[in-house]
């Protein structure tokens, strides 16, 4: 295989995967996904403000931007010369590298984008479908528990390598989910910042009550019990009364 055409895979993938779909999604309704919200171009967003047709219509095509890449990219290459069954193994490593970066470092958004979740179970689909399975399944429980959705990625992210060693057992697809797992945990480094602050937003809990609680966080507890001392002998004084 020429180095040419490992290129044009990784080009091939990243031109696909960076089609910003939530991005265009929101847009069709006259939203900007960056500028409400969380601020990201992914489902997670845009099922938030958009609602749920819409959030699933954007896990749904991320998730087809990566098996495209890893599924057509060998189809494509064969129309070109006949290509031996690890030469179509590494094409569609590659093209699916490329889209998982193109989703998250779209050239389309000032190479700002999702954080690659939908498009990385887009590829693992088409390379390694069991493992994903077992991923989505740590992912269900670690969010149903948590009712976080970044916890949850973050979880089946760590698992994946773990889980394709497992059921694959080849060294050069679990170095590749290694890889995929660092760069999915990478674009969560925010959101871990507020699991560890406690100020992560929790699927489903009333937005109106994280409103009220906005103001307190980070508020020093001296301080605010120091308030709630004083607000309750008030409020003695005034029964003496």
């Amino acid at each position: 295989m020429t180095i040419i055409l490992c290129l044009a895979a990784v080009v091939f993938g990243y031109l696909l995967g960076s089609v910003p779909t939530g991005f265009l999604m929101g847009r069709a309704r006259g939203v900007d996904l960056r500028s409400v919200g969380s601020g990201n171009i992914g489902a997670t967003n845009a099922l938030r403000v958009l609602g749920k047709k819409a959030g699933a219509m954007v896990l749904i095509l991320d998730a087809a931007k990566g098996a495209l890449a890893c599924w057509g990219l060998p189809r494509l290459a064969e129309v070109v010369g006949p290509t031996a069954g690890s030469d179509q193994n590494l094409l569609s490593v590659l093209a699916g590298a490329g889209a998982i970066l193109g989703h998250n470092y779209t050239c389309w958004l000032k190479f700002k984008g999702g954080k690659g979740v939908a498009t990385s179970a887009g590829v693992l689909a088409v390379i390694t479908p069991v493992a994903l399975l077992l991923a989505t399944a740590v992912w269900v429980i670690v969010f149903v528990v948590g009712r976080y959705v970044s916890l949850a990625s973050i979880s089946a992210a760590l698992a994946l390598p773990f889980l394709v060693w497992l059921t694959k057992g080849n060294s050069f697809l679990t170095a590749f989910a290694v890889l995929m797992a660092a760069v999915v945990i990478y674009a969560h480094r925010s959101n871990i910042k507020r699991l560890v602050n406690g100020t992560e937003h929790r699927f489903g809990r009333n937005k109106a009550l994280d409103a009220a609680e906005e103001p307190l966080r980070g508020t020093d507890t001296t301080e605010t019990t120091e308030f709630q001392r004083r607000q309750t002998g008030g409020v003695a004084r005034t029964l003496e009364h």
